[in-house]
């Protein structure tokens, strides 16, 4: 590359140096960024870096002169992300389950290089999240980014479905045979991502396991079920399918006491009706998809919450209750 060429990057190495070496605690001289232009083979006079600091203002970036004595230089004062919210994005990033050991500390990296290489070393930090266990799927992303290829080509896709074994091996589930789902949403149940789709054969809504999938392309075939999804309100539906269990919605009653009104209403939402029943309880009406975690919901409560309606759901929960009577003895 000639001599002029390298002078044309000048500003651009400038600007670059100070978003990664500055800050308010740690502004940097013009002496420093001429020996860094030295270091790129550019000569520069301090005149020439007024200039560029000069320019990049007018550009707009928040550049400002820390005058400090000895200490005194530029460092740029704002940027498009604020501290705390690295610190955010990274807190986030490290309690999602979903997302492996391995591409949790790749876009830790990435997040750092949009601050200083100082307040990069402040995004060293560690999120205990109780039972948390980080996926073994590392191709999660990908399957993310083609089923959003296929919500916005209105393509259905095909992928093969897996679990698995006490030995942590994959096993396939129908054999190894495809799926083919019409994609239609991203849900987030549980620190688990979902594929919210339409399945054509057996004419309903079904839920998948994102990280679960494997080999998953787009179709030609466009989408099938637009009508049944439409009618589907996602807020709701999300809140009254527990685990993400797919299956029918049929009317409850509910009767707890008025201690568990924040855990029902953390389930329900805060649209859940709560009608007091007595002083010390309350009544919900509501729909739900009934599956053996809502068994579980309910019973984790004990003696403070009881089935009034349906009475086959009454059964069922006795029926749950009997059979892990049973694995206890006598």
């Amino acid at each position: 590359m000639s001599r002029s060429s390298f002078q044309k990057l000048k500003i651009i190495y400038v600007m670059e140096y100070l978003l990664r070496n500055s800050d308010e605690n740690h502004p940097v001289s013009v002496a420093q960024l001429i020996s860094m232009l030295k270091q790129q083979g550019i000569s520069a006079e301090r005149k020439s870096i007024y200039d560029d600091i000069q320019c990049l203002q007018n550009y707009g970036l928040d550049i400002v002169l820390a005058d400090k004595g000895k200490n005194s230089g530029y460092y740029v004062a704002s940027r498009d992300f604020e501290l705390a919210e690295l610190k955010l994005l990274v807190d986030i990033v490290q309690s999602s389950k979903f997302i492996t050991h391995k591409k949790t500390m790749s876009l830790i990296r990435k997040i750092g290089r949009l601050s200083s290489i100082h307040e990069a070393q402040l995004l060293d930090r560690q999120v205990y999240v109780k039972n948390r266990i980080k996926t073994m799927n590392e191709s999660i992303y990908y399957n993310v980014d083609e089923i959003h290829r296929g919500i916005a080509e209105n393509k259905k896709i095909r992928f093969r479905y897996f679990s698995y074994t006490v030995q942590k091996e994959r096993r396939p589930r129908k054999a190894g045979d495809w799926y083919t789902i019409s994609p239609f949403a991203l849900s987030w149940d549980d620190e688990n991502y979902y594929l919210v789709g339409f399945d054509s054969m057996a004419g309903i809504i079904k839920h998948f396991r994102v990280d679960k999938m494997a080999d998953i392309d787009t179709m030609e075939e466009e989408r099938e079920g637009q009508d049944i999804y439409a009618a589907l309100d996602m807020a709701v539906y999300t809140k009254r399918t527990f685990g993400m269990f797919s299956g029918e919605q049929i009317p409850v009653r509910l009767r707890f006491e008025n201690s568990l009104a924040d855990a029902v209403l953390d389930q329900l939402g805060l649209d859940a009706m709560l009608i007091p029943d007595g002083e010390d309880h309350f009544i919900v009406r509501t729909e739900l998809v009934v599956s053996p975690r809502f068994f579980a919901w309910i019973f984790g409560f004990g003696e403070k919450a009881l089935i009034l309606e349906p009475q086959q759901l009454r059964e069922g929960m006795r029926e749950q209750i009997q059979r892990v009577l049973a694995l206890y003895g006598e």
